[in-house]
């Protein structure tokens, strides 16, 4: 029997669909060329061709293109599994595109053109059966979950007590609530059993929204301090704010005016961030307590046009006896920098009657910065006790009118800790500018680098040191406040401070002489940096660590198979031989990234069950060398992430970028952010699951748990929870420490990059805090508001 030609199938749906499998096909060929000549894998390049002949036969209206096509999606699928397991998403990418073209395929109106509408049972099984195979493949990953650690410990008390200095249950006084750092409540109102009862109780907004010619990265990471019956809020602006507890009702507030400090406006800011306030009872002091009322009781606030400034607490009013009518000049014996260039991020630590604190420095603009010194002042009259210099380090008295501290030296900019009973401070250390490029780096600065500095309280003397990170090219500032807590050992109870590390180490130190409570091992890393730098033999590395697995080509990730191509061809075309690989003029992969696996949000710990609750994250960045004689030519600065970062006075500029793909989502493959728990006693990971979704993040608002990045810390209860809020998703969620699973999610407004608190409100009822302000840097929602949850009255 004939079929005439008017009775035939049109032919024009299958040769529409060879013009896409052509043109899919040339550039799955070309990358996989580029790739091939990288030393990648073959797989584009033998994909491509099949798709080309694919695309030929379509296009000719030929049946073998079902068989064909068939081919390569079963060799596709094979590919994929032998690669990366029944891991979902790292599957998707690879087959969800060929998986669902093989179905158009199947479609009657495509393959009846193709066959005449005869039968062709060769190519409609093995497409057919590409197609089932590769379904099931994904409905098989459905069910298993890389990298997460399931498991549980059911312990209230390993018969330990906090060794935190002492303030009523239902304070938080500090940025960590305590000086100790720890960012553990006692609070047992609300419970794992309760918590999913949480409701909105109020919300207060501040009015602080980033303007026009504000730093791109502004942030909003305060973590407000509930004291003196009241709330106190610092906003990026280094406005302060006092709320009453129970309502969010405004009691007052301070605006100090910033000063542009010449600056044409605020673009000259690298970023805009106050971390949080300082409170001080000077009932506290016996040296010389204030008389009477006013600024008996004081909140500090340091500014973004670097000034110190103290406030009374029920009032607001500057305290004129402080300083110079209440405030500090802190550029004092600092000498010139740009706007912006220098000034205070982190609230002061209050330890025996003194302010301390340190300086953020802006990163990679030239060898000339300001000093990294940390200084000392009298709470109540504002006088500079000492200072620490790391230049000059063991010249702790003040410094001279008219002289300077040692330039570009390295600055703590985090929060520092301290333990006032064997009087000593925990300084978080960064590293000498600029940060990929170290050959002219100081003795001192390759000394005190990195690391943790101890010294005395009273004296600013150096009590002891360690180093975290050896001649550091990769910006590994210890960014985290130290947590101060007693670790059950087999030798008995121990006085440990924690530090949390960008590489992911958690080092583990007696804080009484800073020797390792957690073996530290000197570990050979790769070698050959620029000519003139040099790089160390081993960097040391904790056995508590959260470092990730060394990259491969096939980590790489994307939503389809073009942009996951693009980023191998990427990934193979840096310097990359695991962590610390140096910088080089080729550009090298640096991973852990700069945000790191621990960033300043640090770590939450519980001194009572023993355990430490953490929120790693895993983005690798992007760092290539740029010689200075060719700086002119590049992209101009616009962060400390973004165009060429100058480095002048040095041999090299530095182009930093994140490691994306042309999508503008991370190169390397999923999750990108987790959480854990550690058991102190053991020092193991319980367990670890991935954290947060793409909600917010992604072209379509669809609440995937794929794990993201977080920035911010948590904090815990002795009820049992953990809070934490700093996910790229606008979440406060409520964990179970025992298990990790989460009990509660509070939706929020605006990114909230920062560290919750809580607090017992005068009602009594226990509220849990929030500043949702959003962040500059990571791009998510920015707002004002300060949101309070508690159970329902």
């Amino acid at each position: 029997m004939s079929t005439t030609r008017a009775s035939q199938p049109s032919p024009l749906l299958p040769r529409l669909l060879g013009v896409l499998f052509l043109l899919m096909g040339l550039a799955l060929v070309a990358g996989g060329i580029k790739l091939m000549g990288l030393g990648g894998s073959l797989y584009y390049l033998l994909a491509g061709i099949g798709l080309l002949i694919t695309a030929g036969l379509l296009l000719a209206v030929r049946r073998e293109a079902l068989s064909v096509y068939g081919i390569v999606l079963l060799l596709s699928t094979l590919w994929s599994v032998m690669e990366v397991g029944l891991d979902w998403w790292q599957l998707v990418p690879r087959l969800a595109l060929w998986f669902v073209l093989g179905l158009v395929l199947l479609l009657p109106w495509l393959r009846r053109p193709l066959t005449l509408g005869q039968p062709y049972l060769l190519g409609n099984g093995v497409l057919g059966l590409a197609v089932v195979v590769a379904g099931l493949m994904a409905l098989a990953s459905q069910f298993t979950s890389p990298n997460t650690l399931v498991g549980r410990l059911d312990r209230e008390t390993a018969g330990t007590t906090s060794a935190a200095p002492q303030m009523p249950e239902g304070d938080w006084q500090s940025y960590g609530r305590t000086e100790f750092g720890d960012r553990y409540s006692p609070l047992k109102q609300i419970t794992p059993e309760n918590v999913g009862k949480l409701k909105l109780a109020w919300t207060y907004r501040t009015g602080d929204i980033p303007g026009p010619n504000d730093p791109g990265e502004t942030t909003a990471e305060n973590t407000p301090l509930k004291v003196n019956g009241k709330l106190y809020v610092c906003t990026p602006h280094s406005q302060v704010i006092a709320l009453d507890p129970d309502s969010g009702k405004e009691l007052w507030r301070f605006d100090p005016k910033l000063s542009t400090q010449n600056a044409a406006n605020f673009k000259g800011w690298a970023h805009m961030t106050c971390r949080g306030v300082a409170y001080y009872d000077t009932a506290r002091s016996q040296a010389s307590p204030v008389d009477g009322q006013a600024c008996a009781k004081r909140v500090y606030v340091p500014t973004a046009d670097t000034r110190l400034i103290a406030l009374d607490a029920d009032t607001g009013k500057q305290c004129e006896g402080f300083g110079d009518k209440g405030q500090i000049d802190l550029t004092r014996n600092i000498g010139s920098f740009a706007p912006g260039g220098y000034y205070s991020t982190s609230p002061p630590t209050v330890a025996g009657g003194l302010l301390v604190l340190g300086g953020h420095v802006t990163d990679n603009v030239s060898t000339d910065e300001p000093s990294g010194v940390v200084r000392a002042y009298d709470a109540i009259t504002g006088k500079l006790v000492w200072n620490w210099d790391s230049g000059k380090p063991d010249a702790t008295t003040p410094i001279a009118d008219g002289e300077f501290y040692t330039r570009n030296s390295p600055n703590v900019w985090s929060v520092i800790s301290a333990d006032e009973k064997l009087g000593l401070l925990y300084l978080p250390m960064g590293n000498q500018m600029p940060d990929q490029w170290g050959g002219n780096r100081t003795p001192e600065a390759e000394k005190f680098s990195a690391g943790l500095v101890a010294l005395d309280i009273a004296t600013g003397k150096v009590r002891w040191n360690y180093q975290f990170t050896h001649h550091d090219l990769w910006d590994m500032d210890v960014g985290g406040q130290p947590s101060l807590i007693d670790i059950k050992t087999a030798e008995g109870v121990k006085p440990a401070v924690m530090a949390s590390t960008k590489q992911g180490s958690i080092y583990v130190l007696d804080r009484s002489n800073g020797q390792p409570l957690v073996p530290i091992h000197e570990t050979p890393v790769p070698q050959g940096a620029v000519e003139g730098d040099h790089t160390s033999p081993t960097q040391p590395m904790s056995e508590l660590n959260f470092m990730p697995p060394t990259l491969h080509e096939r980590d790489m990730w994307g939503v389809t198979p073009f942009d996951q191509m693009l980023c191998r061809i990427d990934f193979r075309s840096l310097r990359y031989e695991g962590i610390y690989t140096p910088p080089s003029l080729q550009g090298s992969l640096v991973y852990p990234g700069n945000f790191g696996v621990f960033d300043w949000g640090g770590i939450a710990v519980d001194p009572v069950r023993q355990i430490a609750f953490v929120n790693p994250s895993y983005m690798a960045f992007k760092s290539q060398l740029v010689p200075a004689s060719k700086i002119a030519g590049q992209p101009a600065r616009k962060s400390e992430t973004e165009g060429i970062q100058p480095n002048k006075g040095a041999p090299y500029g530095v182009i930093m970028s994140a490691f994306l793909s042309p999508m503008g989502l991370p190169c390397q493959a999923p999750s990108w952010g987790y959480v854990a728990a550690v058991d102190l006693t053991t020092h193991k990971v319980i367990w670890k699951h991935k954290n947060g979704t793409v909600r917010d993040s992604s072209p379509v608002p669809i609440p995937l748990t794929m794990g993201v990045p977080s920035l911010g810390g948590a904090f815990t209860t002795a009820s049992g929870l953990a809070f934490l809020s700093g996910t790229l998703d606008q979440y406060l969620r409520a964990y179970d420490v025992r298990d990790g699973k989460v009990l509660w999610e509070g939706r929020l407004p605006a990114g909230a990059q920062t560290t919750p608190m809580t607090y017992t409100g005068k009602d009594g009822r226990q509220y849990v805090l929030v500043m949702a302000g959003g962040h500059g840097s990571l791009g998510t929602r920015q707002g004002d508001y300060v949101m309070a949850f508690a159970l329902p009255e």
